[in-house]
């Protein structure tokens, strides 16, 4: 039996690393396993040294003691900052491609803006990266930061611009590596006046020869475009709420 992975200073292994924070925050291993939604059985396998654990276990065990557990200066850049959920590249790259990207047209017409987001891992920020292009408003394309935190089991598609938030909040990748959830922008108003937006969102895994651009209603693949951007809300991947109705 060995004991569990090296601490980032490759003298002090995770294991007791571990037993020093429940002895010091005076918590039992079925607390600590609580907290970081991990089995109290796979704890215990690796306190003991009967199993090395997953990277995803690791992960979960740094974030509900805040401490590092995991020795990454052997492959620099390739483990996501805390604040985008500390996922490593190997765990992520699933979702490395190019999805059609389909959501509600913002003048309510009924019409479907579909165009092409890319996700690839960048080796300067240190974790998943997107980028939209073959969007009709190109000046309006966005780029960020991908978040893949393990506690809620989402996808966030983030873009900051001085200040100026856009966000995506997606499922995991089904089994055909679809993801569906909603867009929260800015929408532009009655001259140059912003206005808050959500809408559902879904991206599929890009075939090629997609139509893309906006899609009118009576277009050939209106339909089964609706038919895709349906399934966010109505098998529940995402719930618009509305204000309750004024009692008369």
């Amino acid at each position: 039996m060995s004991e569990p992975g090296p601490s980032p200073d490759g003298q002090r292994p995770a294991a007791q690393l571990i037993r020093d924070e429940l002895a010091r925050r005076r918590l039992s291993r079925a607390q600590l396993a609580a907290m970081a939604k991990v089995s109290l059985s796979s704890l215990e396998k690796l306190l003991s040294g009967q199993r090395t654990p997953t990277e995803q276990t690791l992960i979960r065990l740094e974030q509900a003691l805040d401490i590092k557990l995991r020795h990454e200066s052997a492959t620099p850049g390739q483990v996501a900052p805390a604040w985008l959920g500390s996922y490593s590249r190997a765990a992520v790259q699933w979702m490395e491609g190019a999805y059609l990207t389909l959501r509600p047209s913002s003048s309510g017409s009924g019409s479907i803006y579909a165009y092409v987001t890319e996700v690839q891992w960048d080796a300067a920020q240190g974790c998943l990266a997107f980028r939209e292009r073959e969007r009709l408003d190109g000046d309006y394309a966005q780029a960020g930061t991908v978040s893949v935190p393990h506690q809620t089991g989402h996808v966030y598609l983030v873009t900051n611009r001085h200040g100026q938030y856009r966000m995506a909040i997606l499922s995991r990748p089904l089994i055909r590596g679809e993801m569906f959830g909603i867009l929260a922008t800015l929408q532009t108003g009655r001259g140059s006046q912003l206005l808050p937006v959500a809408a559902p969102l879904a991206l599929l895994p890009l075939q090629g020869g997609e139509t893309l651009g906006r899609i009118a209603a009576g277009m050939p693949d209106h339909a089964a475009y609706a038919a895709v951007l349906r399934r966010a809300v109505d098998e529940d991947f995402a719930r618009l709420l509305t204000p309750p109705p004024v009692p008369p």
